[in-house]
């Protein structure tokens, strides 16, 4: 798949002094996928894409969890549930009826920029028509549907020594580059470039949380549990139990952040459990001589914000993920992914939000992609460290 140019108000991908030490996806390519037609997306550190209802943000938004979901061993069918929902509305299909869309991106770490590009058949069955693998130009990994008859893909790989290229045949709704190391010996040069070059993009691909905070879900008191934050956040409370006794130094940093988010004076984050029960409630501390304030009585943009403040304030140990064994989690970059950042939010929390964005994301280890209102796009245009791609045009 050709790169193509960068939407208006894109900002530049990352060139070769900017190296990166943790995989991080620098580019995500789109082609025959929704709206978008062979569009290029630098990725960076903080990267908000804005436009009209109906310009493609959310369409980007799932292409690129459908990545991560099919990087940490998701089937086709649970990366894409609608897949012909993907395919353009005029897309017109070929002599065997078939219809599809492609989809890739570029994942920089210590190994240097490698490209994954993937052709999904949408109909008339779903399935992977061909997947490459590259680098430098070189292709290091690649498969081809051969014969529509069976459901699995033809691939090929570098070997290198005496034997060029290893072929065999592998499922046809998983992705290849995932399966890599599971067949791949390594014990050839060559296969050694492969094996590197596939871990530093599953890596990458599984580094990803995508967040949708859902305020009727985090009202009621939750089980106590091993506090990990779901992606709707409806355990949020019981989050914030452990956060309060295992992370100080981040709820501290919470808990300034709800001063400025929510409506009142804001003392601490705190949680009841009341003795005998299971169920744990957050309340909002509002300091000496004033009641608490339950969770179930804010308002749906204050639940909203603080999710995800403590989403970008976290880490993995306290998010709902299975980030790659391969890479100590200080060796790897955590990428939110946050469709409707700003929805429901005003514009004090937004702001805010993009404050602590900055903060995380300018120490490397977390990153965040979403989509935005214009308002919260013109604040961010602003700032510098965040990057905004319109998609209006």
């Amino acid at each position: 798949m050709p790169a193509q140019a960068a939407p208006r108000g894109a900002a530049r991908p990352a060139g070769p002094a900017q190296r990166h030490a943790r995989p991080v996806i620098t580019e995500l390519r789109l082609s025959a996928f929704g709206r978008h037609r062979g569009a290029a997306f630098p990725i960076g550190p903080v990267t908000l894409f804005a436009g009209p209802s109906g310009s493609g943000k959310s369409q980007v938004l799932a292409a690129y969890e459908a990545l991560a979901g099919l990087g940490a061993g998701a089937t086709l069918e649970e990366a894409f549930p609608d897949p012909v929902a993907r395919i353009p509305e005029r897309a017109v299909p070929d002599a065997q009826r078939r219809r599809g869309f492609r989809l890739g991106c570029t994942v920089d770490g210590p190994a240097g920029p490698v490209r994954l590009d993937l052709a999904v058949q949408a109909e008339p069955t779903l399935r992977i028509a061909g997947e490459r693998l590259s680098q430098d130009g070189q292709i290091l990994f690649a498969t081809a549907l051969r014969d529509p008859g069976r459901r699995s893909v033809q691939a090929a790989w570098l070997t290198g020594g005496a034997v060029g290229v290893t072929r065999a045949p592998l499922p046809d709704d998983r992705l290849g580059t995932a399966l890599l190391p599971l067949r791949v010996a390594g014990s050839t040069a060559g296969q050694r470039k492969v094996l590197t070059a596939a871990e530093q993009v599953i890596v990458a691909l599984r580094s990803v949380f995508a967040c949708d905070p859902r305020p009727d879900r985090m009202r009621a008191p939750v089980p106590q549990g091993e506090g990990r934050l779901l992606g709707d956040c409806a355990n949020l409370a019981d989050v914030l139990r452990r956060t309060r006794h295992e992370c100080g130094t981040r709820h501290a940093l919470l808990a300034e952040a709800a001063r400025t988010g929510c409506a009142g004076p804001v003392a601490a984050l705190d949680v009841r459990v009341p003795e005998g029960a299971a169920a744990v409630t957050a309340v909002l501390d509002r300091g000496p001589g004033r009641p608490a304030t339950e969770l179930a009585r804010l308002g749906a943009g204050e639940l909203r914000f603080l999710a995800l403040a403590l989403v970008l304030l976290t880490g993995p140990g306290v998010l709902d993920m299975d980030p790659a064994a391969e890479l100590l989690s200080a060796q790897q970059a955590l990428t939110v992914l946050a469709d409707g950042l700003d929805r429901g939010l005003d514009g004090r929390q937004s702001g805010e939000l993009l404050r602590l964005a900055l903060l995380s994301c300018g120490r490397g280890h977390v990153r965040l992609v979403a989509a935005v209102g214009e308002g919260t796009a013109s604040a961010a245009r602003r700032l510098e460290g965040a990057s905004v791609v319109d998609l209006s045009s």
